[in-house]
């Protein structure tokens, strides 16, 4: 570093209260590597200290100005000895003597590792032509002019750091090459709260880096709002509160790593504020404040002075004055280790690192009074103008820089308003305005800043609990003899080991106080020192004089090996304990080497988590299970992802065919039977629950997409583990092709041997994707051989019913209406069972079976064999993708006028229809049908089909007929009309043979209709009508089950 031979080492306790303790990596979370590391920064920083020199001027547009920045700022030149108290027997950051043409300087060159400088005015903007032009953009070439003075000011190898120019105001930051390379994450950010609020002629440039990887430092140079009135007071603390509010920098990014959030004003561990400040002097006359000063600087106030020479006479005016080099040259006494002036009367070691000897103490009567206590001094005549500073009272009022901000000693003249060109003439103008300290350098710690929160926070953590007590009545302890004491929000709470933070307002002014804001003495630890804080009143060039302050800052830099090392050692200890304390799941396939028939073994490459369910046939449930177990430190929570299903516009979505849910881990005789645990369960250390996963493809709308190849049996499920690692368990199957969901057109073209080896043999050759079978080839039959099948297969068993009944006493055949069609009227019960029996009885369908019913196990009875064949029959009609009568069919057949359904002149006249009358509506029906063959054939066997089951289920003798024609007019109505209600009231009046033909007639009729309902929609495709209503919706399904009812029934029989 470049400060060798600066002040002793400060303290190396750490800035602000940063905890330096060890973390918990195992029960910190979430933790990340960033803030673990940092918390063992002990280990790769080493102490690092660097003197910092803060320069604010406002050059008011002066030409000249940047040429004396060198003599200044750099070289430290331009101090008046005799116009400031510069304890120069104790300050290490003043060098030379006041003898010789150098005199005085402050500590400059390279023993400052950064420079700060903050200029304000750098362009003119009094002009309207200036002000629009500049105020909305920066003129690069001012700050090219600065950025070259200083260049050429400094030592070489000093870097730039930051440049910032808004409008009037630049700061520029440089480094020495020993600190340059340790800077990273330099933010700027400008703030203007001029014009509107928001224009840059009056605001801040704010810039934060980061030094040495590890300590953040801001610097905020502004030039707030101008006016000694009251109400620019308010306008000034507004600028304060916006430069605070809006200066945002960019996150803090390290190896690549960013924090996830900005930073501001407040969260750095050392912030310098500088600038024009603009506040005033008031309460005082401003001739009388200029007045005492120049009395001060004419060496007219108090007990004699040497002889002055005078510079720059203005006549009639008052002028500062230099104090003749020749005549002080018998007042002081120089040689190699001290030096005495006569503005201070102290007396200091210059060598300010040696180690001194403690018993070789001088003479306390060699030292002269402290110029505060002395009333001539022009120390006291500065104590007695402070009071009435704006800033000053400001602060004491709580309204800005009262968080946790510090001045220095104010020892130096006022920096504005001057004659230019002058040593010390205050303005001589018309306007005479009064001296003000409007130039100034604060700054603050961490440590400052949190104090002051820490301090807020028991302040309204007592008021809360001063309110509670009151609340409750303690407030009067005193009247209470069960109360043991009495709280005082106001003195009680202070205990002996808590810091009084109240030493943290910096006061200078208030009796007893005097030193209070040094952060050098013993009973403050921090990591910051103010070596200077003073003017340069010597530099003539602009109406404000330069500030100046030296700070040594004592910080940690981080050691990149060091850091390296540690960086390795916590990610490896963070993973073990992210790892330890995350939720840990173990996930066990039960049955995962069970495979499906042709899936022998399966993929060893693939995660033992796979469910392969093999051959899945429609109807047939498949079920599996995988265990699950907490196998970590911490409960468990986890729950399957539930994916959305794609909306179709044609209709609702099928359900999904792979279902889960969570059961018990116990054994069971039935899995199926155990309660679903629901969506998401929670298990302790050690405990299990299983999964269930369930195929079943129970839905025609199902069997379409995967007959057609749009979709395959695979998916991906992934088990959500609650701040754990989820689990993606993949399910796969394989689709067995089957005649459900599909079209006539597709059925006729497929050949003999079954659907499933035909479409087999149609995949291999289509290179193993599943496909319909192509409309090009040739049609093998009149209509599906599986209606055929299904048709034969229900008269065969529905004689088989019939006889069993014949021949068994006790063998009944239910007589309900609907019977075998209408579910609610089926002996089973039981919906797996009735699902395995309808799955077997369509297997046999998809493989060829000549005859169905030899896939029925022996010991089924016939009647729940017919049961099952009729549930089969509607789901291979439900199926089929175009119906028997398709929807062009159906609209021809809505256009004609039937006159059996009550269309046409016969229902005008409410004369039932004569039996030609249904013979000529079956007739017009099936020419419309004729003209689709293949349906038009399908549409016969099954009809012809139905009416034999109804007449079969439900007879009606030739004497019972012909005993209902020769009857009343009444009952011949009963036998033409669909409707029962005539037939029914008559049956209770009727006697002998003739009631029992009604009755017949009665069963039969009802048995039509029921089936017609049934069979109607599933065999007729009416067009699909959004925002159809209910009425017209009603009369659809009743015309449908009109058509079917006409080829039904059967009056010859």
């Amino acid at each position: 570093m470049p400060s060798s031979e600066g002040p002793p080492p400060l303290s190396r306790t750490r800035t602000g209260s940063a905890t330096t303790d060890p973390v918990d990596l195992a029960t910190t979370k979430p933790h990340s590597l960033h803030q673990a590391i940092y918390a063992r920064r002990e280990e790769y920083t080493r102490p690092h200290r660097i003197r910092v020199k803060v320069g604010t001027w406002n050059v008011a547009a002066c030409p000249g100005t940047d040429k004396d920045l060198a003599s200044w700022f750099v070289d430290g030149k331009g101090i008046d000895t005799a116009l400031a108290t510069l304890h120069l027997n104790r300050n290490g950051a003043i060098e030379g003597g006041s003898d010789g043409e150098e005199g005085v300087h402050i500590l400059g060159g390279d023993k400052i590792g950064l420079y700060v400088l903050g200029l304000q005015e750098v362009v003119d903007l009094n002009t309207a032509s200036q002000y629009v032009s500049r105020v909305y953009a920066g003129d690069q070439g001012v700050t090219q002019k600065w950025k070259t003075a200083l260049d050429a000011a400094l030592p070489q190898g000093y870097k730039l750091v930051a440049s910032e120019q808004m409008t009037g105001l630049l700061l520029l930051i440089y480094a020495s090459p020993e600190v340059a390379p340790t800077i990273s994450n330099v933010s700027t950010v400008s703030v203007g709260t001029g014009l509107l609020g928001y224009m840059g002629n009056k605001g801040a440039v704010v810039t934060r880096i980061i030094l040495g990887e590890s300590t953040r430092l801001v610097f905020v140079n502004c030039h707030l709002a101008s006016g000694i009135e009251g109400t620019y007071n308010e306008r000034r603390i507004w600028d304060v509160g916006q430069i605070l509010g809006r200066a945002r920098f960019k996150p803090v990014s390290f190896a690549g790593v960013s924090e996830d959030y900005e930073e501001k004003i407040g969260d750095e561990d050392f912030a310098f504020w500088f600038g024009d400040l603009n506040f005033r002097l008031d309460g005082l006359p401003g001739d009388d404040i200029r007045h005492l000063l120049m009395l001060h600087t004419k060496g007219e106030y108090g007990a004699p002075r040497p002889k002055f020479r005078r510079d720059n006479s203005l006549e009639g005016e008052p002028v500062i004055v230099h104090a003749d080099k020749s005549s002080d040259a018998g007042d002081e006494t120089n040689d190699d280790k001290s030096t005495t002036t006569h503005s201070t009367g102290y007396t200091k070691s210059t060598d300010y690192d040696s180690d001194s000897d403690l018993d070789a103490l001088p003479d306390p009567d060699d030292f002269l009074p402290d110029p505060h206590d002395d009333p001539t001094s022009l120390q006291a005549t500065l104590d007695s103008l402070l009071p009435h500073d704006q800033l000053t009272r400001l602060i004491k009022q709580k309204k800005l820089f009262n968080d946790g901000w510090h001045e220095g000693p104010i020892s130096f003249l006022p920096s504005y308003k001057y004659d230019v060109g002058t040593v010390g003439l205050f303005d001589s103008s018309e306007k005479r305005r009064a001296p003000s300290w409007c130039d100034r350098i604060l700054y603050r710690t961490r440590k400052d800043k949190e104090a002051y929160d820490k301090k807020i926070k028991d302040a309204e953590d007592a008021r809360k609990k001063d309110e509670e007590m009151k609340a409750r009545g303690i407030d009067q302890a005193g009247d209470d003899d069960e109360v043991l004491f009495d709280y005082d929000p106001d003195n009680d709470g202070d205990d002996d080991h808590t810091p009084d933070v109240s030493r943290l307002e910096y006061d200078e002014y208030d009796e007893g106080e005097e030193g209070d804001n040094q952060h050098d003495r013993d009973d403050w630890v921090d990591r910051i020192r103010q070596d200077i804080y003073t003017s340069h009143q010597r530099i003539t060039s602009s109406d404000h004089k330069p500030i100046i302050s030296i700070f040594t800052l004592n910080y940690d830099a981080v050691v990149p090996d060091l850091k390296a090392k540690v960086h390795a050692e916590v990610a490896w200890e963070l993973d073990r304990a992210e790892n330890e304390g995350r939720p840990s799941l173990t996930v066990v396939n039960d049955s995962r080497d069970i495979r499906g028939p042709g899936r022998p073994g399966g993929s060893q490459d693939s995660a033992e988590e796979l469910v392969d369910f093999g051959e899945v046939r429609f109807l047939q449930k498949q079920s599996a299970t995988l265990t699950l177990a907490n196998t970590g430190r911490v409960a468990c929570t986890f729950s399957f992802v539930e994916k959305p299903s794609p909306a179709k516009e044609d209709g609702p979505n099928p359900p999904p065919w792979l279902k889960t849910s969570f059961i018990s881990s116990e054994p069971a005789v039935d899995d199926s039977q155990l309660p679903d645990l629901g969506k998401e369960v929670t298990l302790e250390p050690g405990e299990t629950v299983r999964a269930r996963l369930e195929v079943d493809i129970n839905h025609v709308e199902q069997a379409r997409v995967f007959n057609s190849g749009n979709d395959r049996l695979e998916e991906v499920l992934i088990l959500r583990v609650t701040d754990g690692r989820d689990h993606f368990i993949p399910v796969r199957g394989v689709w067995m092709p089957t005649c459900i969901g599909r079209s006539i057109d597709e059925l006729i073209r497929v050949p003999e041997g079954g659907l499933r080896k035909f479409v087999h043999s149609l995949t291999e050759k289509n290179g193993g994707k599943v496909m319909s079978v192509p409309e090009e080839m040739d049609a093998h039959c009149a209509a599906p051989r599986e209606l055929f099948k299904l048709t034969e297969a229900l008269e065969a068993v529905t004689e088989r019913v019939l006889a069993d009944e014949q021949m068994l006493e006790e063998y009944k055949v239910p007589r309900a209406s609907g019977w075998p069609f209408e579910q609610d009227t089926w002996r089973v019960t039981d919906k797996s069972l009735r699902a395995s029996r309808a799955a077997d009885l369509i297997d046999a369908l998809d493989v060829g079976m000549a005859h169905i019913v030899d896939a029925f196990p022996a010991e089924v009875p016939a009647i729940e064999r017919l049961e099952t064949v009729a549930e089969v029959l509607e789901f291979f009609l439900r199926g089929l993708t175009d119906g028997i009568i398709t929807t062009s069919l159906w609209s021809r057949i809505e256009q004609v006028s039937l006159v059996s359904l009550g269309q046409g002149a016969t229902a005008a006249s409410k004369i039932p229809p004569q039996e030609t009358a249904y013979e000529d509506d079956k007739g017009t029906i099936l020419d419309i049908l004729s003209t689709a063959p293949n349906h038009n054939i399908s549409f016969w066997f099954l009809t012809a089909t139905l009416a034999k089951i109804t007449t079969d289920l439900s007879p009606v003798t030739k004497s019972d007929l012909e005993l209902l024609k020769s009857d009343t007019p009444v009952r011949l109505s009963m036998l033409n009309r669909r409707s029962l209600t005539a037939g029914l009231v008559k049956r209770n009046t009727s006697s002998g043979s003739a009631g029992q033909a009604m009755a017949a007639m009665a069963a039969r009729q009802g048995k039509e209709r029921s089936f017609a309902e049934v069979f109607g929609e599933l065999v007729c495709r009416a067009p699909v009508q959004k925002g159809i209503k209910d009425k017209e919706r009603k009369a659809v399904e009743e015309k449908q089950r009109a058509v079917l009812e006409l080829f039904l029934r059967r009056r010859g029989d």
